[in-house]
């Protein structure tokens, strides 16, 4: 769709630049499909030169204008879930990331890159910082920064930097803390989260379709599991559970987190669907983290192994 009101695009990742009329473009793929009748310019934070994704000592930064191409192909072969797009033969994992033995936590990106269940066209565009500042509830690099407890950096004017968590950055459908000035720079996940054993459930009401219901849980390493609802609500969801309680007290535990007022409903589920499959998901999660490790190889895609929704 063309912004027929915008009349200029300056590349600047400048805070201080931001005035009325203004937004920020990152992939700008749900800006150009939405349109505006209100914009005037855009700044473009492609500009910026980030890296998209870098490893430090305490875990793993990814740039707000990493794409989700560029997001998919850091795993590399040897994570579970091995899927190559058209044309590649082999790819290897990142130089310089941990192996999926020391950070087994990485086996998530795969699955909710694929969540997207987009085009080529999407994947090269879409950016991760812009997923999040979009806060749908299907938006799935929420449901992954989420899942694995990262923290967004946000710059503001004057200097202005704060650090907020993802899961509370994302306060409703469409809607976040940030403000129109601001920008997210990038998402710090930390190392213990991606040293952690992590499950995946994911499902929609057809085969490719938006996700209505998808759930993260993470082993904590104290006999407890944090589980993340996405999808399936307006906002993130999380709530610890102890490993090896009954699966009634799970569902116990997972209704009283998901009051109706948080449950979405749109046309890709109603409320009663995505809260039961929210509740039974959370269920085979819980059994899941609570038994033994199982090898990383080798591993079905989320879509087809038992969990996903092709079943």
């Amino acid at each position: 769709m063309d912004l027929s009101t915008v009349e200029a695009v300056r590349a600047t990742a400048d805070p201080d630049e931001f005035r009325e009329g203004d937004a920020w473009l990152a992939g700008g793929t749900v800006l150009f499909s939405y349109g505006s009748d209100r914009l005037r310019r855009l700044l473009d934070l492609r500009s910026a030169g980030w890296e998209p994704w870098t490893v430090r000592e305490d875990g793993l930064e990814i740039a707000a204008t990493c794409t989700i191409a560029e997001l998919y192909a850091l795993p590399g072969t040897e994570a579970p879930y091995r899927i190559l797009r058209p044309g590649v033969t082999e790819q290897r994992r990142a130089i310089g990331l941990p192996s999926v033995e020391e950070w087994p936590a990485t086996a998530l990106i795969r699955p909710c890159c694929d969540a997207f269940v987009a085009s080529f066209k999407i994947w090269n565009t879409s950016t991760v910082g812009g997923n999040v500042a979009t806060a749908l509830p299907a938006g799935p690099m929420i449901s992954l920064l989420a899942g694995l407890d990262a923290e967004a950096t946000i710059w503001g004017p004057g200097g202005a930097r704060r650090r907020v968590s993802v899961a509370r950055l994302v306060l409703g459908e469409r809607r976040t803390g940030l403000a129109p000035e601001e920008l997210i720079r990038s998402f710090h996940i930390p190392r213990a989260a991606l040293e952690s054993r992590a499950a995946f459930r994911r499902l929609s009401l057809s085969n490719l379709g938006r996700s209505g219901v998808l759930l993260i849980g993470r082993d904590l390493g104290d006999g407890r599991m944090r589980l993340t609802v996405t999808a399936a609500t307006v906002r993130p969801v999380q709530l610890d559970l102890p490993l090896g309680v009954a699966e009634s007290e799970v569902a116990r535990r997972v209704e009283g987190a998901l009051p109706w007022s948080l449950v979405h409903d749109d046309i890709h589920g109603l409320p009663e669907w995505r809260r039961d499959m929210s509740v039974l998901l959370a269920q085979e999660i819980h059994a899941e983290l609570g038994a033994a490790p199982e090898p990383a190889h080798p591993a079905l895609h989320p879509l087809e192994a038992p969990g996903g929704h092709l079943r």
